[in-house]
């Protein structure tokens, strides 16, 4: 029998606002083990109505895996992780922080607002295109993904 995740795209959600890091990201995945679909949004409000599927985005699939950065625009990163991990229909979702900020003050909010993991971006462009594929070789090779995201649920 397949695997689910040879049959069905993985979904992952990117909430970054650096159109840079954006395209890096972009680029990183295109040679994916994976066959995954992204969606892209620039704030932590687009990011929460994606989530909840309200409008403009009622038909949005459940996403697998979100990269989220903290320092977003009108809703920061921070926020928007304390949201979805204290909402019972999203708090199953990983949430892996991607951001510039090396602040430990960042680093233990995160966590305790139940991060799944914390990355400080690189600086070097080689480096940050390895991060963003060490992660997917992570979170969509080796880790188990709840069956019942699977499907758009």
């Amino acid at each position: 029998m397949a695997s689910p995740n040879l049959v069905r795209p993985i979904e992952i959600l990117l909430v970054e606002d650096n159109p840079g890091d954006v395209r890096l990201t972009v680029e990183a995945l295109k040679d994916a083990k994976v066959i995954n679909h992204l969606t892209v949004l620039k704030d932590g409000v687009e990011a929460l109505a994606f989530l909840r599927r309200q409008a403009p985005y009622s038909a949005a699939p459940r996403p697998h895996l979100m990269l989220l950065d903290l320092n977003l625009p009108r809703m920061d990163g921070r926020e928007v992780l304390a949201a979805i991990k204290a909402d019972e229909s999203l708090k199953h979702i990983p949430v892996v922080v991607l951001t510039t900020s090396q602040d430990e003050q960042d680093v233990l909010k995160s966590y305790n607002l139940h991060a799944n993991c914390y990355i400080s971006k690189p600086v070097d462009l080689d480096q940050f295109v390895r991060v963003v594929r060490s992660i997917e070789d992570f979170w969509l090779g080796i880790v188990v993904l709840p069956a019942s995201q699977h499907g758009g649920t």
